[in-house]
């Protein structure tokens, strides 16, 4: 698959970026963002709003294959649809405006991480709740089927261990991003040490399932006291995105139309010009 053009941040987000990762043992989870074209945002025929490269999927031929150790999965969101996500608060969309490590952005993306006081709100709250609950129903078996991705985890502690490392997960940034305002990646100790054990199997399920527990209801009471504002700013970052798009837009258009207008005077012999009758190469770089 060919991945869009351009991607103006793009960023880990996965067990590594977090300090939870085992060496060896992980595969590579990335997150970006891509401006779609005005003819995919606005045409008949519009594109789609994210875009899935996995490598696992690549090497097997199945869309459902596992990833294994050093895989890559990155999802690509366009920049409407991470915005809209963001806004809402939800959690997985909200770690990319946070990463620090192995960060690759052009200015776009630089304005977009400063407007990051703008995004987050108390919106989040609700959201981190929403997941912690549900993965902690999918862990047991209350909600359908028990997770059973890692059916070795399963059978070695009895539970998924690295699930209920990720639910955890979520339970204190939950807590720490209505507390700051902010999420500190990699997580800090001693949080990231007792992750760590939950994953090796130290921990009991039912003494996982009590704090994932405690920590919804901490996340529940953050909802009245958070410093965060009630809601995001969605007005001005609208304004910043709407510009993003027309400068982009407008951009590709021109280059466009002097590509086809320097083809058409070289094919009549004559020397290039731009469609403002100037000679191309001393009104535009290419």
């Amino acid at each position: 698959m060919t991945l869009p053009d351009p991607i103006i941040l793009q960023a880990p987000v996965g067990s590594t970026v977090h300090g939870l990762h085992i060496t060896g043992e992980d595969d590579r989870d990335e997150m970006g963002i891509y401006l779609n074209s005005h003819a995919a945002t606005l045409g008949f025929d519009p594109g789609p709003e994210t875009i899935v490269e996995r490598t696992a999927t690549t090497r097997t031929g199945r869309a459902d294959a596992r990833s294994e150790p050093g895989d890559l999965d990155l999802v690509l969101h366009s920049l409407r649809k991470f915005l809209r996500l963001a806004l809402a608060g939800n959690p997985t969309i909200l770690m990319l405006l946070f990463a620090k490590e192995d960060v690759v952005m052009d200015a776009r993306g630089s304005q977009l991480l400063e407007l990051t006081p703008d995004i987050v709100s108390r919106q989040a709250g609700p959201k981190f709740v929403g997941y912690l609950k549900k993965q902690r129903e999918r862990l047991i078996g209350d909600r359908g089927r028990m997770r059973v991705n890692r059916p070795e985890l399963i059978a070695k502690y009895g539970y998924d261990t690295k699930y209920a490392m990720h639910m955890l997960r979520l339970g204190y940034q939950g807590v720490e991003l209505l507390e700051t305002g902010h999420l500190a990646l990699p997580m800090p100790e001693p949080s990231r040490t007792f992750l760590r054990e939950v994953r090796q199997g130290h921990i009991k399920l039912q003494d996982a399932l009590h704090l994932a527990d405690t920590l919804t209801k901490r996340i529940e009471k953050l909802q009245d006291s958070s410093p965060l504002p009630l809601t995001p700013d969605s007005a001005k970052v609208q304004d910043w995105m709407l510009a993003v798009y027309l400068e982009h837009w407008k951009a590709h258009a021109f280059d466009r139309k002097v590509a086809q207008h320097v083809e058409n005077q070289g094919s009549q012999g004559q020397a290039p010009r731009d469609p403002q009758g100037e000679p191309a190469e001393t009104s535009r770089h290419f």
